[in-house]
């Protein structure tokens, strides 16, 4: 095409040849403001500084204990000796032995305080116990005396002075008692790949080829013997030492007790607490006991037994979380069916085809307006004030949320349907009610039901949300273990549960709106 082709074309079709400044460079600009919209946001949401002072090793020990636990025992120093100390609830039972951990026990004589004049009477032992509290021999304690009845209700401890009585006594010195005892000297211990050996003011730990020598005086300081490795670390001088193995734990050296964190793969005692009787065994030795003709407990079964045990696990609370996921399952399904019912007729007096009257038009849309422009989860908050927790403030913001949004999705549905099939009916005389009966509802039938099926899906998971603010059910129970701070287990056992429900309702949901969809075009 020639010079002259174009100079020609172009003064035919100036449209075509001279676009708009925006509408020929729309693509880069379009790319500039996205990147100046990026730019914005990183500086304007702090995006940089939340990831640079953002605490990834903790996010990372969160998420290790969705999928593990911890043993954490304390040895503490006892003077020339130590102290293994494990929680009141540890995943261990009550009196735990771990192969892992190696006690050096020894028998030894040492010398402990008593205390002085125990369990040696005094001529007015009687009286002191009945009508006072000061200890017995205390000045004014004297029976019959002037100074009884001054001390008689007296909180007056021995070596002080008596109102009236004029005299005092001196404490007497502890006295010191020989006895002979069984005692801790050494502890081993393997973390991970790291061995620790603690005795009396020292911690001795490899890990990865490097031996760090810990020196420990307590109640005043620990000190490290040369450099540090990069898997300790110690903020001030004489301050506490904190060694990270990885995944497998984790050691803390302090003046006064060596904190032991120790990780296990896996979910502990979930099938059992650790006063049940089937605690500790194996899947094999479990299933002879329930087969077993000897009864544990008189009276039930083995099998029974060991159902109960596992419902009622203190730890994992099987039935309890079970009976809050039913309960939002039927906190979803009352309040979309409750809504289900009161969208539907109003959605006729919304539709302007169906009701002329335009005040009632608008009046209903707006009421619609008004219901979902409150989010879900301010409706909980609110008919929790009202009805206190429960699932009755679940189902009542889910009820007022969904009557707002498919009575405007009904409202909407019923002004597109086609004109044509109602006014057929119409034509052969049929009643008004007659006319939206086979005119109008066989049209908007299967959508109605494919829409509220959609959000009685959806509401299965923000019932979830709203229960975690007061309105009962999972979600309730879901915001109590993340509150712990500790059970990140429970909570990803509930999350679970939550997917597993959430899963099997879409299905169910998706299989229902497609036959439906698919029969809209016969008669209802």
């Amino acid at each position: 095409m020639s010079a002259q082709s174009v100079d020609a074309a172009a003064a035919k079709y100036p449209d075509v040849f001279e676009q708009p400044f925006f509408k020929r460079y729309r693509a880069p600009i379009a790319a500039v403001v996205i990147v100046a919209y990026l730019i914005f946001s990183w500086f304007f949401f702090g995006f940089g500084k939340a990831f640079s002072e953002g605490r990834w090793d903790i996010a990372g020990a969160y998420l290790s204990d969705w999928v593990s636990y911890e043993v954490r025992p304390d040895v503490e120093y006892d003077g020339d000796y130590l102290a293994v100390e494990f929680p009141r609830f540890s995943p261990l039972g009550s009196d735990p032995d771990p192969a892992w951990l190696q006690k050096t026990n020894e028998q030894v004589e040492r010398q402990v305080e008593v205390e002085a004049g125990a369990g040696v009477g005094t001529e007015n032992s009687a009286f002191s116990s009945t009508g006072s509290f000061m200890v017995e021999g205390a000045p004014g304690s004297q029976e019959g005396g002037a100074d009884s009845e001054e001390s008689s209700g007296s909180f007056m401890a021995p070596g002080t002075q008596a109102a009236g009585a004029g005299e005092t006594t001196e404490a007497a010195e502890p006295e010191m008692k020989t006895v002979t005892e069984v005692v801790t000297t050494k502890v081993d211990l393997e973390i991970g790949g790291a061995q620790v050996l603690i005795v009396p003011g020292l911690v001795t730990v490899v890990y990865e080829s490097q031996e760090l020598v810990i020196d420990v005086v307590p109640d005043v300081s620990v000190n490290a013997r040369g450099a540090l490795p990069e898997w300790a670390a110690q903020r001030e001088a004489g301050g506490d030492i904190k060694m990270s193995f990885g995944f497998a734990g984790r050691l803390e050296v302090e003046s006064d007790e060596v904190k032991i964190r120790k990780r296990f793969l896996g979910w502990e005692n979930f099938w059992f607490d650790t006063y049940s009787p089937f605690w500790g065994k194996s899947f094999t030795e479990v299933v002879g006991l329930i087969f077993s003709s000897d009864r544990i407990d008189p009276e039930m079964s083995n099998a029974a037994l060991a159902f109960n045990n596992f419902l009622y696990n203190g730890e994992w609370q099987h039935l309890d979380v079970w009976i809050k996921l039913l309960q939002t399952i039927v906190m979803a399904f009352v309040g979309t069916l409750f809504a289900t019912f009161l969208a539907f007729p109003l959605s006729f007096a919304a539709a302007r085809n169906i009701t002329p009257s335009r005040l009632v038009n608008q009046g209903l849309k707006r009421f619609f307006d008004f219901l979902r422009c409150v989010d879900m989860l301010i409706w909980a908050l609110f008919f929790t004030r009202a009805f206190g927790p429960g699932p009755l403030a679940g189902i009542s913001a889910i009820f007022f949320t969904d009557t707002g949004t498919l009575g405007k999705l009904y409202s909407e549905a019923l002004e597109n349907i086609d004109d044509r099939q109602r006014e057929g009916i119409r034509s052969v005389g049929a009643s008004p009610v007659l006319v939206q009966r086979y005119g109008v509802i066989p049209q908007v039938l299967p959508l109605f039901a494919s829409q509220s099926l959609y959000f009685w899906e959806s509401n299965t998971r923000s019932a979830t949300i709203i229960g975690a603010v007061g309105a009962g059910g999972i979600g309730l129970k879901l915001w109590e273990a993340m509150r712990t701070n500790a059970d990140w287990e429970n909570v990803a056992y509930m999350v679970i549960l939550i997917l597993i429900t959430v899963f099997v309702f879409d299905n169910i949901s998706n299989a229902i709106r497609s036959r439906l969809m698919g029969q809209g075009g016969e008669r209802v």
